[in-house]
């Protein structure tokens, strides 16, 4: 029996488990719809929802992060089914980030990580 290495997990930014509510909107489209995330870091965030999203799908966010709303703009980075369930889990990469924003964005999750 071969014995397995484990993989390990390299991330540029670090994340934090954590419920942010947000909305999303697709570029061209004048509705949001609305969601939380499972986790969030200066890249990106993680989210489930009924609605299948394909890759590379541009959208444009309004994440609710304490008394602030950040604008990002960013992409389906993944997108997979979950087991048993009519639902996807989805990752949002930021691709464009207000300078200040995102350093509010580093510091909640620096503060997190304290």
């Amino acid at each position: 029996m071969a014995i397995l290495e484990k993989k390990q997990v390299a991330r540029f930014f670090p994340r934090i488990d954590s419920q942010v509510q947000f909305r999303y909107q697709f570029r061209g489209r004048p509705d949001f719809e609305s969601a939380v995330s499972s986790d969030i870091s200066c890249g990106g965030l993680k989210f489930s929802s009924d609605r299948f999203i394909p890759t590379s799908t541009p959208v444009v966010l309004e994440i609710n992060l304490l008394n602030r709303v950040l604008r990002p703009v960013g992409r389906v980075a993944w997108s997979s089914p979950l087991p048993h369930s009519y639902r996807n889990q989805m990752g949002i990469q930021f691709m464009e980030f207000d300078v200040l924003e995102r350093k509010y964005l580093e510091d909640f999750v620096d503060g997190q990580l304290s």
